[in-house]
């Protein structure tokens, strides 16, 4: 990539991604709005963390939000737990289905043995496991064949069954996993792609030269990368006024990044490591617009750990979001530990 024509700001790529992830301004709930929050998909590996991430982007949800009609769950990528709008299964299955033909093989396999055990009942993985002779954390290979999906609610073992294939060629659904990812992560590079999804690394750059021509080439304190040009206005306008405090989930697709992009979401090294731990990441604090610190729930206790002063009115909107948090099976008000 030379001669890059776009030189963008830190400041312009937070404000994009905020703007685009729905995290400056609630949208008024309904199945419209639960696609958008689900975009790029919404991470569920911590258990509720989808309809905390829902929370986050739409007004009136509750604990039972993920269970949407409109929404479904399976193994999305990287294997992990995800929550789509189902009208989206064929991006984040069919998407991400291997060019390697071995593994294109053993998915299509798992799929069919899958299907002709279950037939059209539904089964925990881990029966359904030992039925066919295979660890139950295989059986996550048949999700890129768009025809398994399943239930998890964290307390117990997931429920999976099967359901049609959909009528999408994969190396389209590739194509539109890739703009997504552009368009919610931007700007970004195929390499990024490639490890969100936990694909090879080839597959994310043949995605990107097949879209080359929608794509513009753009600078960041980074380093170079690319945007969808169709979201170029929206880099150069003026910031939306972004929102008072946000607690997002671990996992959640704002900071659901890796190497540079870490460093340009949090630039202090130290503050890096508080947030991408070695073991299961803490929430995220978004105050005002910016990372401003981590979060952890016990219960219903709510310990938050800030990296700067915060004011005032900046705490109680922080106390007011994690007042208001849909936690399932607590009762009681939730009680909020500065640490």
């Amino acid at each position: 990539m030379t001669g890059s024509p776009l030189s963008l700001t830190r400041a312009q790529i937070l404000a994009f991604r905020r703007h685009v992830g729905a995290l400056d301004e609630r949208l008024p709930r309904g199945p419209g709005s639960f696609r958008r929050a689900a975009w790029a998909g919404l991470q569920d590996s911590m258990p509720r963390a989808a309809s905390l991430s829902i929370y986050a982007r739409v007004e009136a949800t509750g604990p039972s939000t993920w269970e949407d009609r409109s929404l479904v769950q399976l193994w999305g990528p990287r294997y992990s737990a995800y929550v789509v709008a189902a009208r989206d299964l064929a991006v984040f299955s069919l998407g991400r289905m291997p060019d390697d033909a071995r593994a294109r093989r053993v998915a299509e396999d798992l799929a069919a043995r899958l299907h002709a055990l279950l037939d059209g009942t539904r089964m925990t993985y881990g029966e359904a496991g030992r039925a066919l002779g295979e660890h139950p954390n295989r059986l996550r290979y048949a999700a890129t064949t768009g025809t398994v999906v399943m239930r998890w609610d964290g307390a117990r073992q997931p429920i999976i069954w099967t359901v049609p294939r959909p009528d999408v060629d994969p190396r389209e659904a590739r194509l539109e996993l890739a703009r997504r990812y552009l368009h919610v992560f931007g700007p970004t590079t195929p390499e990024a792609f490639a490890w969100w999804a936990g694909s090879a690394p080839r597959e994310g750059r043949a995605a990107f030269d097949v879209l080359r021509r929608s794509l513009t080439p753009v600078g960041t304190p980074v380093g170079d990368a690319w945007i969808l040009t169709r979201d170029e206005p929206t880099f150069r306008s003026a910031p939306r006024p972004p929102a008072p405090a946000r607690l997002l989930p671990s996992g959640d697709t704002f900071f659901l990044l890796q190497g540079a992009d870490r460093e340009l979401l949090v630039p202090d090294a130290a503050r890096r490591r508080d947030l991408w731990t070695p073991r299961v990441w803490p929430g995220a604090l978004l105050v005002e617009g910016d990372i401003a610190g981590t979060w952890r729930r016990a219960e219903r206790t709510v310990a938050i750990r800030t990296w700067r002063r915060l004011s005032r009115s900046a705490r109680e909107a922080v106390e007011a979001e994690a007042a208001s948090l849909p936690l399932p099976g607590v009762s009681g008000a939730i009680v909020v530990r500065w640490d």
